[in-house]
């Protein structure tokens, strides 16, 4: 049943959540303003696909290696370091990326790129469930996740408008400038290390085995996981697909992606009060199918407008099923006492179903037809619900029946 009780959150943690809700805010409109730009950049280097591809699977990969272990240091050693630590080196590679001049110096600054967001991303969300009052954990994390869709919507935006005035290093610079006022904000606001509630807790960290044989945690990953795939679907192979049906321009495919992005974030907050009211696994079941359908419906699309209504019903999805998903991710992380492992698993689903599913629709674009990647992202999506419905338990573990870290 859902918790009706609602505590509100105190003074100092309201001023913890607003110093993290807007350094993610900034970090992640820096990365989004310099994300697009890159392909190009790299091509006038002399890239080629195969280069551009581990452009950016560099990134993932980083990330995929290197969450597991800061999430975890993080609820042994506390949030600040890390969270920190990342932020700073966000700003450095930012000025790095300014005195690159060859391809093989770009993919190694985005492995790095993507190590400091390992080390501040599951970190930051975990912060965030560490302060989030009882009854409030739906509408809390899709507040603070306002901020990472923000920063995608309007990055991307600004980065254009900075390529066409000045040129791509203004890009980097701004995103180091952005990253830096993140670093500072985080250092100079954020309490001392030793305050935090996860090293007050004392408790050693939950084994990773323990994590692996909780149904709960095992159907929130996959449902992540394969909802991320649709989104790597999306992103990779709309912008081809509605180019080669409709020809609209790029800004009208520019506009195609972010719809979807900005409707998923202004939900986030709304959905996440109905989440802490309503049933948790129903409204993340509900989204699934929503974003199941409108996977399928860009195959059918008959015109850009069709294509537009269907980003818009994909981030309608998103933004029912992501609050409560999340939030039923911070009730899992309170009650084994292991905020930080359990919030670097969902940002390792993340990764891992970004690559998932832009490998797998590539496949299906090289082996049938590119309008094969949207039903084979409709699969792996009812896939996550099936696996979400079947193995979600609405009893945690118990944090006296958690084994330590061996």
């Amino acid at each position: 049943m859902p918790n009706h009780t609602v505590h509100p959150m105190s003074p100092r943690d309201t001023r913890v959540f607003n110093v993290l809700f807007f350094s993610i805010f900034a970090s992640v409109t820096g990365v989004g303003i310099v994300v697009p730009l890159l392909p190009v950049f790299a091509r006038d280097l002399g890239a080629g696909g195969f280069a551009i591809g581990m452009l950016f699977g560099m990134f993932s990969i980083a990330r995929t290696i290197f969450i597991p272990v800061f999430g975890r240091a993080s609820d042994r050693r506390g949030r600040k370091p890390f969270i920190v630590g990342g932020m700073l080196g966000y700003a450095l590679i930012s000025l790095a990326y300014v005195a690159a001049n060859s391809v093989p110096a770009l993919i190694i600054l985005r492995f790095f790129q993507g190590l400091a967001s390992a080390m501040m991303m599951p970190v930051l969300q975990a912060y965030v469930g560490d302060i989030t009052p009882e009854g409030r954990e739906g509408f809390t994390m899709g507040h603070f996740n306002l901020a990472t869709f923000a920063g995608l919507s309007l990055g991307p935006l600004m980065g254009g408008v900075l390529s066409d005035h000045w040129n791509i290093d203004a890009a980097f610079l701004l995103m180091g400038l952005l990253a830096l006022f993140s670093f500072l904000a985080c250092t100079l606001l954020l309490p001392p290390t030793r305050s935090e509630t996860a090293l007050r807790r004392g408790t050693p960290p939950i084994a990773w085995r323990r994590l692996g044989r909780d149904a709960g945690i095992r159907s929130l990953f996959a449902f992540r996981l394969a909802y991320t795939a649709g989104i790597g679907v999306i992103w990779g192979f709309l912008p081809i697909y509605a180019d080669q049906r409709f020809q609209p321009g790029a800004a009208a495919i520019g506009l195609l992606i972010m719809t979807g992005v900005l409707v998923s974030g202004l939900l986030q907050m709304p959905m996440g009060y109905l989440a802490d009211r309503l049933n948790k696994p129903f409204m993340v079941i509900a989204g699934g199918l929503v974003a199941s359908a409108a996977l399928l419906g860009f195959t059918w699309a008959d015109s850009f407008t069709a294509m537009l209504l269907g980003s818009v019903a994909f981030g309608m999805g998103g933004g029912i099923a992501m609050p409560a998903l999340m939030g039923m991710a911070v009730q899992k992380g309170a009650h084994i006492d292991a905020m930080g492992s359990v919030m670097s698993l969902m940002t390792l689903a993340h990764s891992l179903g970004m690559l998932a599913g832009a490998l797998l629709a590539g496949l299906a674009m090289d082996w049938f037809d590119l309008s094969w990647a949207f039903p084979v992202g409709a699969v792996i999506m009812l896939g996550g619900i099936a696996v979400f419905r079947c193995g979600h338990t609405d009893t945690p573990t118990p944090a006296s029946e958690a084994a330590p870290l061996d």
